[in-house]
C-alpha cells in the first residue's frame, strides 16, 4: 500500500499536465496538476477570464492561468502577521469584478495587543500585477496574543452583503468570548461590501452588542458558501477532538461553542459541562467524529459532472480527502471521500468556469488540482 501511495504522489508532483485517474461512486475522474510549487496555498477563486487568483499563507497573492503559468507576487498586499495558522488567508473576487475589478482578502493583522482577522479590498490593475486603493474594511476586535483559529472565509451573498467567519482564537482564556456579543471572537459577521454595517443586522442598536454580528457561538469556521438552492449561508467549523459541524447560521442564533460540543477537548476533558445540546442553542445539521478538519467548500452547480449536481464538496485537512456530500434540503443523505489515494491535505475547493472542480493542497509544495470526468 505504501508503494502505491508513493507512486501516486510522485505522479501528481511531477508538474503541470500530468493526469491520474481515480474511481468514485459516480464514475472515474481524471486529476490533473494545473500548478505546483505553491507555498502553503490557502484559497482559490476565479476571475471572469478564467484565471485563478491564489493566496499563499506567507503573504503572497498571485494569478495562475488555465495552463498553469504563475505570476509573481501581486503588489499592494499589506503586511500580514505570519505565524502558526496566521498569514494571508481567504480571497474572494467581487461578483461584479468585470465592472469594478475589486478583490477582497482576509489576513491576520498585527496590533499592539496581539493580532486578529482583518479584511481588505483593492482594485486589481489592468495587467494583474498590483492592487490599487487598498483599504482595510474590517478588523476583528479584540486583538489577542494567539497564532491559532483565525477562521476567515469570505462569502458574498449576491444582495450587497459580505459574510466573514471569525475564529475563537483557540485558548480557553479567549474562547468564552464566542458567547460574548461585545466581542467578534467566535462569530460570523455580516457587512456591506464597503465594510459598513447593514441596517437590518440582528444586533444593530442593541446595547452591549457589536452591530456587525450575524450569529455567535462558533469555534473556527474555515469553510463557508451560499447554498444556491436557497440563498442561505452554510458554514463548516472545526470541532476539537470530534464534532466538526455543518451549520446553516441564522441571524442572532447561538451555535453553542464553548458551552456545548459533539467533541471533547484535546486533553480528553469534556467541553463545558460535557453536553452536546442545550435549549437556546442550535444543533448542527451534520457533524463528524472523528474529525475531517474542514477547510473550503463549494456547492456544485456545473454540467461537467451531472451526477454531482447539487452536491456539497468540502476540503479535508486531517481526512486528506475531498469530501462529497449528497443533500436533501438541509439534510445530508450520503458521504463519499475522494482523493484519499493521493493523501494530501485539501485546503480549498472551488468550481471553475469550465465546470471542473479545482482544489488546492496545503503543503510546502502546494498544488492546484483539476478534477474532471475521465475519458472512456
Amino acid at each position: 500500500m505504501r508503494l502505491v501511495v508513493a507512486l501516486i504522489l510522485g505522479l501528481l508532483s511531477a508538474g503541470p499536465a500530468v493526469a491520474a485517474t481515480f474511481g468514485t461512486e459516480k464514475g472515474d475522474i481524471a486529476v490533473d496538476v494545473i500548478a505546483d510549487r505553491l507555498v502553503r496555498p490557502w484559497a482559490i477563486d476565479f476571475l471572469p477570464d478564467g484565471r485563478m487568483i491564489i493566496t499563499e499563507r506567507g503573504g503572497r497573492m498571485r494569478l495562475v492561468t488555465a495552463d498553469g503559468k504563475k505570476s509573481g507576487a501581486i503588489k499592494g498586499v499589506p503586511g500580514v502577521d505570519v505565524g502558526g495558522q496566521g498569514g494571508l488567508l481567504d480571497v474572494a473576487v467581487h461578483p461584479d469584478f468585470a465592472r469594478n475589478r475589486l478583490i477582497y482578502w482576509s489576513f491576520s493583522e498585527a496590533g499592539k495587543s496581539g493580532n486578529s482577522t482583518a479584511v481588505a479590498r483593492g482594485r486589481l490593475n489592468a495587467d494583474g500585477t498590483a492592487l490599487d486603493g487598498v483599504k482595510v474594511i474590517f478588523s476583528q476586535q479584540p486583538k489577542v496574543r494567539s497564532n491559532l483559529h483565525f477562521g476567515s472565509r469570505l462569502v458574498f451573498d449576491g444582495k450587497g452583503h459580505l459574510f466573514v467567519t471569525l475564529g475563537d482564537r483557540s485558548a480557553e482564556k479567549f474562547r468564552g468570548q464566542a458567547q460574548d456579543l461585545g466581542s467578534h471572537v467566535g462569530k460570523i459577521v455580516r457587512l456591506m461590501e464597503d465594510g459598513s454595517v447593514p441596517k437590518d443586522n440582528p444586533f444593530v442598536g442593541k446595547e452591549g452588542a457589536l452591530p456587525e454580528i450575524w450569529s455567535y457561538g462558533h469555534r473556527n469556521a474555515q469553510a463557508a458558501a451560499i447554498n444556491p438552492a436557497t440563498g442561505a449561508l452554510w458554514e463548516i467549523e472545526h470541532g476539537p477532538r470530534g464534532g466538526d459541524e455543518i451549520n446553516v447560521p441564522e441571524p442572532a442564533r447561538n451555535y453553542g461553542w464553548p458551552i456545548v460540543s459533539y467533541g471533547v477537548n484535546y486533553s480528553g476533558k469534556p467541553v463545558g459541562g460535557g453536553k452536546r445540546e442545550m435549549p437556546g442553542m442550535e444543533n448542527p445539521i451534520y457533524q463528524w467524529t472523528p474529525v475531517i478538519a474542514p477547510s473550503g467548500m463549494t456547492f456544485y452547480t456545473g454540467d461537467l459532472f451531472p451526477a454531482w449536481k447539487g452536491n456539497l464538496f468540502v476540503g479535508g485537512l486531517r481526512a486528506r480527502a475531498l469530501v462529497r456530500l449528497e443533500l436533501d434540503g438541509a439534510k445530508v443523505t450520503h458521504e463519499e471521500r475522494l482523493l484519499r489515494e493521493v493523501g494530501l491535505r485539501i485546503r480549498d475547493v472551488a468550481q471553475g468556469p469550465d465546470g471542473a472542480l479545482y482544489v488546492v493542497t496545503d503543503e510546502n509544495d502546494g498544488q492546484i488540482l483539476r478534477l474532471s470526468p475521465a475519458e472512456p
